[in-house]
């Protein structure tokens, strides 16, 4: 699948389609060669001390009913954790995504995958998203559109724009 990796914030932001040198491996799948490897929570939990002698960088892919607590003890471990999107309708990852930003310092790389959406791409983002697999190459430059679309948002997020009614106050107390 096609990777999109977004860099900058706020008005700056930007995304561009990237290779991936991730390779997913399945819970009983052997390793590749030296490739930098995602496993599912249940394979880090059983192979954890073999698959950190390795030596190769780590992810661990979190169903969305699987929550950040389960790994927040080793992210000092990981470089990778992905998110799954299951559906459109399912936003469970947003909250994972902030709680490993925001209450677990988690400073590696974050990606959503499954069903990931043009029209969700900015709020990921603002969650703490800087991966996406898309399933369309061919869509990458929407994609990239999409963190440009609003520029003043309601709510604060792990992005630190400063929200409207902040601004509003700020902008009043110029005055």
């Amino acid at each position: 699948m096609p990777l999109i990796k977004t860099s900058g914030a706020g008005t700056t932001a930007s995304a561009d389609v990237v290779a991936d040198p991730w390779v997913s491996v399945g819970d009983d799948d052997p390793l590749p060669a030296a490739a930098p490897v995602i496993v599912s929570l249940t394979r880090w939990e059983r192979d954890r001390d073999a698959l950190l002698a390795t030596g190769r960088p780590v992810g661990v892919r979190l169903a969305s009913h699987q929550l950040a607590t389960s790994i927040a003890g080793d992210l000092d471990h990981l470089a990778l954790v992905a998110l799954e999107f299951p559906t459109f309708r399912d936003g469970r990852a947003y909250s994972t995504a902030r709680q490993l930003r925001e209450r677990f310092g988690f400073k590696g790389e974050l990606r959503a995958v499954g069903n990931v959406l043009r029209d969700q791409l900015l709020f990921m983002h603002r969650c703490g998203f800087d991966t996406f697999e898309i399933a369309h190459p061919d869509a990458a430059a929407a994609f990239a559109k999409a963190l440009a679309e609003f520029t003043v948002f309601y709510q604060p997020a792990t992005d630190q724009r400063t929200p409207a009614p902040r601004l509003r106050h700020l902008r009043s107390a110029a005055e």
